[in-house]
């Protein structure tokens, strides 16, 4: 009756169709409503852990559950139907999970938990539960009078509204631009990986004599490191300029809407602005600390980004047999390619054939298995169209005895199971290749959250991976860059995070900690694709198996920090850009959004001939969602540091070290948010942080 709503571990996803978004939701929100009901109803005497804090988790769980399973088809799976039946629903799903912080029953129950005699004897992370909901609470508006809570919900409902409006101009943006190229002088210089993707996307739309470029990543950047004919180039990056930018698509008007109103909700919460709503109880601690540790780190590295800068516009111009100038926007790419290959004979499409998507899979997994105890098992799977019914199966390499195959809501999808021993840890899926009802950029995510269990049984957790590499092309195996297998250990690190969680409690379990320590485990991942021990095991070519040559892993390690300041700047530009809107949002707020990114952060960007097209306007990670990275783009450089001073473990002790690798697992992954995040940091480094082994790792101190 309710497809959203079965409480089945292995999903069938084609059940869950758009007509039955909003009955099921309903339904969902009816029991959670009611649920909280009970819970607001308890006596003195029936005020217990069990009752108030899991009762809590078990009113919502059940929303939460489904609603995710929309969310996360809206995402790859996105159709006229099911944003339509997405967005009736997202006002009242956002209004009922508003309304529990500011509801002042509930509240009420909360605190008369927090004063029993049961309460007080909490420990471990029974105690850090209280603390953390009681938290939860206050920040949200528990004690705000009911005027301002009613503002409040209503902020929130429209920050809901207008971040997925926001979304959806990025995605129907990005998928209204292609590029027919019918004349192949003008590919020049193009590798044949593009060449061949690009010709069967043209056939896929009817012009097998002709090659598509579109604005997904693993076509358009292709054309900007490598194409010869600079008009082409141009095109794609006029392209890239027009995404959140153009006619009905354009999000200027929303990335004011959103940061004013953010703006009006950290007033409402009693906070100066946004920044300090987000980092109050992250590492950063506030906003201002973090726009220092960003100021700092770009303070100490900007010599050597003008450096970098002077030398490109040198390069240039000597290729070019002309005069010394800021190069074109659509030069950066080609130019530092070149420039790379003229100084370590480095070329990334050489390394391709070493880097097969299911030969690196499979390697990361025998790696980080051994490393930290685990098995990766593949499952068939079996893809069900729900409008015809045509069944699409795909057999796993080595399937698991007796294993049935599981539904997927993709034929390119594919099903995997952790294990320790006999003990199943966790399930994940993945979807790795672009396709234009899919949102760009490559991510993590989660269906449900297990662990162990008070009858002493580990529940098992489940999650999935999701990208937008280089696809296959007439059948072959996707062969991928180097860049998008650091993606992939990247989005396992945040994977493993999740599954590998031994936390009791369900909030406090795998990624749900603090913002600015959640990169250190995605992030620590990516050392392990520069290491030769750890190449050697996953770096195989596709046709041959043979590992990756001396020659080829030479220069790999000497290109490692090619450009490295201008690589560090650009995401701290990201990252300033992030604080600057939301600490500055009044003084900002008529400004012209193309003029600030052009004006305000010149130290912070390469000169260039021609004004940019403001990045606000694109940035998923701050306008797409209610929060999200939003005055946290610069967690991703405050969680480098701390994974490049954790990696320094490995360095000195192993890279392959197991003991290390364990202990990584049982002080960091398996912990979630069960004790404060500096704590663990102390507790697998013995010290506190040391934020030099950043620039050390990085050729820049």
């Amino acid at each position: 009756m309710h497809p959203f709503l079965t409480n089945e571990f292995l999903i069938d996803w084609s059940r869950l169709r758009s007509e039955c978004v909003e009955p099921d939701i309903r339904e969902a929100l009816r029991r959670a409503r009611a649920a909280i009901e009970e819970l607001k109803s308890l006596s003195e005497g029936g005020l217990s852990y069990h009752s108030v804090l899991e009762g809590f988790e078990r009113g919502t769980r059940e929303l939460s559950r489904a609603w995710g399973y929309v969310s996360h088809l809206d995402s790859v799976l996105n159709s006229p139907e099911l944003r339509t039946a997405y967005n009736a629903l997202l006002p009242e799903v956002t209004a009922f999970f508003t309304s529990l912080t500011l509801d002042p029953d509930l509240w009420r129950v909360m605190k008369r938990y927090a004063e029993t005699e049961g309460a007080k004897q909490l420990s471990g992370v029974r105690k850090r539960f209280l603390e953390e909901t009681l938290a939860d609470f206050r920040e949200n508006g528990a004690d705000l009078p009911e005027d301002k809570k009613k503002r409040l919900a209503d902020v929130n409902a429209e920050l809901a509204a207008k971040t997925q409006k926001y979304s959806e101009n990025v995605l129907d943006s990005t998928n209204a631009w292609e590029l027919f190229v019918e004349d192949a002088e003008r590919l020049r210089g193009l590798p044949e990986s593009a060449l061949s993707a690009a010709r069967q996307s043209a056939a896929a739309k009817g012009k097998p004599d002709a090659w598509r470029f579109t604005l997904q990543q693993p076509s358009v950047f292709p054309v900007l490191e490598y194409a010869e004919d600079p008009s082409l180039r141009r095109s794609c990056w006029e392209g890239l300029g027009q995404v959140g930018n153009k006619e009905a698509w354009d999000n200027t008007a929303l990335v004011r809407e959103i940061l004013v109103l953010r703006s009006e909700k950290a007033a409402l919460l009693g906070k100066a602005h946004f920044a300090d709503v987000t980092t109050a109880r992250r590492m950063a601690g506030s906003g201002q600390n973090a726009l220092r540790f960003i100021e700092d780190l770009a303070g100490r590295v900007r010599g050597r980004f003008k450096q970098e800068t002077s030398e490109l516009e040198q390069f240039r111009a000597r290729k070019a047999a002309d005069g010394e100038r800021a190069l074109h926007p659509w030069e950066f790419a080609f130019y530092a390619e070149q420039l790379r290959r003229e100084q370590y004979g480095f070329d990334e499409e050489a390394l391709r054939p070493w880097f097969p998507v299911d030969g690196v899979i499979a390697g990361m997994f025998g790696l980080f298995g051994k490393l930290f105890g685990i098995e990766v098992f593949a499952r068939d799977t079996v893809y069900v169209d729900p409008d015809t019914g045509v069944r699409t199966e795909v057999r796993a390499a080595e399937p698991r005895r007796d294993a049935l195959a599981v539904g997927v809501w993709h034929p390119e999808v594919r099903f995997y199971e952790i294990y320790e021993g006999k003990r199943h840890l966790g399930s994940f899926y993945t979807d790795w290749f672009p396709r234009e009802s899919k949102r760009g950029g490559a991510w993590m995510n989660f269906f449900r959250t297990g662990g162990p269990r008070p009858d002493g049984h580990f529940e098992p957790h489940l999650g999935l991976m999701c990208g937008n590499f280089s696809p296959p092309v007439e059948g072959r195996q996707a062969l991928l860059t180097h860049d998008e297998v650091t993606t992939i250990f990247h989005e396992f690190g945040h994977l493993l995070h999740h599954l590998l969680s031994e936390v009791e409690v369900e909030s406090l379990s795998g990624v749900r900690v603090a913002w600015d320590f959640v990169e250190l485990p995605s992030q620590i991942l990516e050392n392990w694709c520069w290491e030769e021990e750890s190449l050697s095991l996953f770096a195989r070519h596709h046709e041959t198996g043979e590992p990756l040559p001396a020659e080829l892993l030479r220069k790999l390690d000497a290109a490692a920090n090619f450009r490295a300041a201008s690589v560090c700047m650009r995401q701290l530009a990201f990252a300033k850009l992030d604080l600057d809107l939301h600490i500055r949002t009044n003084e900002l707020k008529d400004r012209d959004l193309d003029d600030h990114w052009n004006s305000d952060f010149a130290e912070w960007q390469a000169r260039t001939t021609q004004r940019l097209p403001a990045m606000a306007r694109k940035f998923n990670h701050l306008f797409s969602d209610p929060t999200g990275y939003a005055a946290g783009y610069y967690s991703y450089k405050w969680a480098e540091a701390l994974e490049a001073d954790a990696f320094t473990r490995f360095l000195k002790e192993g890279v392959l070290n197991p003991e290390v690798g364990r202990e990584l697992r049982r002080k960091i992954l398996s912990k979630g948010n069960s004790e404060p995040p500096q704590v663990l940091f102390r507790d697998f480094m013995g010290r506190d942080l040391d934020p030099e082994a950043l620039l050390v790792r990085d050729g820049l101190s």
